[in-house]
């Protein structure tokens, strides 16, 4: 009877771990989907309210519109910092201490005197929310590997292109009864919210693969990554690929509204719909046996979808054909933020948070390189002339990645 006994209270703690398992692997991907979005939710979630704040602030809107270009820039540049610091400390105090940065900074900005304090607050936002991007994709490398970690990634994946096209919907939304400022209290809560998941995330690098050099030697791990070739081709194509998001992210507003007709719901839901198209898209690349296909595909796919959208610009233009053709081509977008991200973390895993910090930081340089870009002249032609350039180069280096041997 003891026998019996005993054999179930070890089938007990085996179930019970294996709920454990369960219900933290769930939380994992919440976390890190959570951690994921919190960036471009930082940068792009307040854009509905510029117009006011420009007069609330008595300034002009370009130096309100600076606030998009300083929170940016943070971004990238708190990513180069935070990824390596993570390989040396561990990846839960650094993001611990970016949280604390970013909530500290949202506070201050709410309370700004200036649009040029404003600013600079938003570059320190952009920082601490840069701690999250980069993490998110260090954490699921520590963790998975392979096809797991391609599982993962293409969570964090649609997550990360989602968010960018839902956040100016999500403020919209809300701009009319909080405002602003009351937008940045939504902001600091989710930055403490994060803050309380902290606590029970578990430590995902521990001290026996850490960093053992200086932090002035972590430095050194850039060039290491940028003199791997493939790295650097996985690179270039997710940064092009970045390049097509945000150009659509820029002009769709201008070409949705203005240039077809239709109000501001009417763009709030196309723009939603379309943002379920990268979801769609990062969801099957899994489908595909080799990461680098499910790249070439949706390279092929974009390009495509960009030369067909600029020869219809040229020759007259409807809403349906613009509407389709962006579908389709934020579908194939989806394939290769999951794969693109996967290849590129697979193949700097010696440095995670180096690659991690290299991969986002490149992501948002080319971002805020092509956004200003697709205002110049007729948007609807600069825009399809953009999505074409940035398309036919995303498609040379996923052709260059098959040329990788399968490992």
């Amino acid at each position: 009877m003891d026998h019996i006994n005993m054999k179930s209270s070890i089938f007990a703690k085996i179930f019970n771990m294996e709920q454990f398992g369960k219900r933290y692997y769930f939380f994992l991907i919440v976390f890190l989907g959570m951690l994921s979005a919190f960036g471009p939710f930082v940068t792009d979630m307040y854009l509905p309210t510029l117009p006011s704040m420009a007069d609330i602030f008595k300034t002009t809107p370009s130096l309100v519109q600076m606030g998009l270009a300083t929170s940016m820039m943070g971004l990238a540049v708190g990513q180069v910092f935070f990824g390596p610091l993570s390989d040396k400390y561990g990846r839960r105090p650094v993001l611990v201490a970016a949280m604390v940065l970013f909530a500290i900074s949202t506070v201050i900005s709410i309370y700004s005197p200036t649009i040029e304090f404003f600013n600079a607050c938003r570059f320190v936002q952009g920082l601490g929310g840069a701690g999250g991007i980069v993490l998110s994709r260090s954490i699921s490398t520590d963790c998975y590997a392979g096809r797991e970690l391609a599982k993962t990634l293409a969570i964090i994946g649609a997550v990360n292109g989602i968010a960018p096209v839902t956040a100016p919907v999500i403020g919209g939304l809300v701009a009319e009864s909080v405002g602003w400022q009351g937008i940045f209290w939504i902001l600091f809560v989710i930055g403490i919210a994060l803050l309380g998941m902290c606590v029970v995330f578990r430590e995902s690098l521990g001290d026996d693969r850490r960093y053992k050099g200086t932090v002035f030697s972590l430095m050194r791990n850039f060039p290491r990554l940028i003199r791997m070739p493939y790295f650097v081709v996985y690179v270039l194509m997710f940064a092009f690929s970045n390049g097509v998001l945000f150009a659509y992210i820029s002009s769709a507003s201008f070409i949705i509204q203005n240039h077809f007709g239709f109000s501001e719901l009417g763009f709030a839901i196309f723009f939603g719909v379309n943002a379920l198209g990268i979801g769609i898209g990062s969801a099957f690349a899994l489908k595909f046996k080799r990461m680098e296909n499910a790249s070439l595909f949706g390279a092929v796919g974009i390009t495509v979808s960009a030369l067909l959208q600029l020869i219809c610009c040229l020759f007259g233009d409807q809403f349906i054909i613009y509407e389709v053709l962006t579908f389709v081509m934020l579908v194939c977008l989806g394939h290769i933020f999951t794969s693109g991200t996967t290849l590129a973390m697979d193949e700097g895993r010696e440095y995670i948070g180096a690659a991690s910090a290299i991969v986002g930081a490149t992501g948002f340089m080319f971002g805020g390189i092509v956004s200003p870009l697709v205002g110049i002249g007729n948007i609807l032609l600069t825009t399809s002339i953009i999505l074409s350039v940035c398309s036919l180069c995303c498609m040379t280096f996923a052709i260059i990645s098959r040329r990788r041997p399968r490992r």
